[in-house]
């Protein structure tokens, strides 16, 4: 077994494997994440890329249904210890009824506190082949390509108190929960924007949008006073605006080519990311990288649709390209990350289709429907080429 603290890189010239931590999950999960490593162990294997130590642990609802917890002991290590993490989805309506506590969301929340993931990743493009598959008009989505940089580690999905309580006389009830930033937290966060929108790298142009509601809110306040002065501080060459996030809403679906980075907070670009999919086709196109101080996340932005779950119809390129930008931001495996990316656009340029993507309107390459398996053999196949 590998030292606990060598690199990926250093293990990599040692000829020791890379250390992969699946966390399956709940509905479609399963189905998603093994297209997704059959994928990556072709990628790796066609670029000469490092051999894979898989690791799979329980996360979710299948983990309460096992262990009574939804975020079992054994899987905080196995992430902690890994190299990268990719995991499906959680959820589903049958652990609804649970305690807040015990919900497959909770489980996922307290895993994201674990790793001490801040920064989630989540690249928003339309392929050329797609822009049918948009609810938008074609000419507005065709060139869209931005990324959202959401802060993950705090805001309203963590802050204290939080509580639902009884109101006196026969009231009802009355529930708060507690939106709170730190200028740190802030800081970390939108640095990470300001760099990426710096680098040009995947075609960047060097702005940066930052999302809030100043008008409202004190902490979106302290939020765009933050990104204010670290822009003129250290990124003086970044152009950055400031949006409030309603207004922000309509111009994602208006103008999406207008974006390139954007930087906002845990609720905000929870939702605003959702609302992206529609330019990309589909939430199943999707994926994001989730940074921190205590590993890395990778997960399709999907939820676990357990509707579909079992059915071979779910869309897994989401989850493919997560384990694209693995390569590229944890395994230091660039070659890899690309051959994954061309490949989904081979298969996109010729026809293949799962039912969300299946667009009205397209011309040209016949389109052929296809199921989780077959999109992620075709993907599979075209990395042979």
């Amino acid at each position: 077994m590998p030292a606990a603290n060598s690199s990926p890189e250093s293990r990599a010239k040692a000829g020791d494997p890379y250390r992969i931590t699946l966390l399956a999950g709940d509905g479609i999960g399963p189905e998603v994440t093994a297209q997704a490593l059959a994928v990556l162990r072709e990628a790796l294997a066609r670029t000469g890329g490092p051999l894979l130590e898989v690791r799979e642990e329980l996360v979710g609802g299948a983990a309460f249904d096992a262990t009574g917890s939804p975020l079992p002991d054994a899987t905080i290590a196995a992430c902690l210890e890994a190299d990268a993490v990719l995991l499906g989805a959680v959820g589903g309506p049958v652990w609804d009824t649970l305690a807040a506590e015990l919900r497959p969301e909770a489980g996922l929340l307290a895993l994201r506190k674990a790793m001490d993931l801040y920064a989630n990743i989540r690249p928003v493009h339309c392929h050329p082949a797609l822009v049918h598959a948009s609810p938008l008009r074609p000419e507005l989505v065709a060139g869209a390509d931005f990324v959202v940089y959401r802060e993950l580690g705090s805001g309203i999905y963590y802050g204290q108190p939080r509580r639902t309580e009884p109101l006196p006389h026969g009231g009802g009830e009355r529930a708060v929960d507690t939106m709170s930033y730190t200028t740190a937290e802030v800081q970390r966060l939108a640095r990470l924007g300001f760099a990426a929108a710096a680098s040009g790298a995947r075609g960047r142009r060097g702005l940066v949008t930052s999302i809030d509601k100043a008008n409202v809110l004190d902490c979106s306040r302290l939020w765009r006073r933050v990104v204010s002065q670290l822009a003129v501080e250290e990124f003086p060459g970044v152009r950055l605006e400031h949006a409030y996030v309603d207004s922000a809403a309509m111009e994602l679906v208006a103008r999406p080519r207008h974006f390139d980075v954007i930087v906002t907070g845990n609720m905000f670009g929870d939702i605003l990311s959702d609302l992206a999919a529609c330019i990309a086709g589909s939430l199943g196109m999707l994926p994001s990288a989730s940074l921190g101080g205590g590993g890395a996340l990778y997960e399709p932005i999907h939820g676990s649709a357990p509707d579909i779950a079992g059915r071979d119809v779910a869309n897994p390129l989401a989850t493919i390209l997560s384990a694209a930008m693995m390569c590229e931001l944890s395994l230091d495996l660039p070659a890899a990350g690309a051959a994954i990316r061309a490949a989904v656009a081979r298969a996109l340029d010729e026809g293949f289709r799962t039912v969300d993507i299946a667009g009205h309107g397209e011309k040209g390459a016949a389109i052929q429907v296809v199921g989780t398996a077959a999109m992620g053999e075709a993907v599979r196949e075209r990395l042979a080429e």
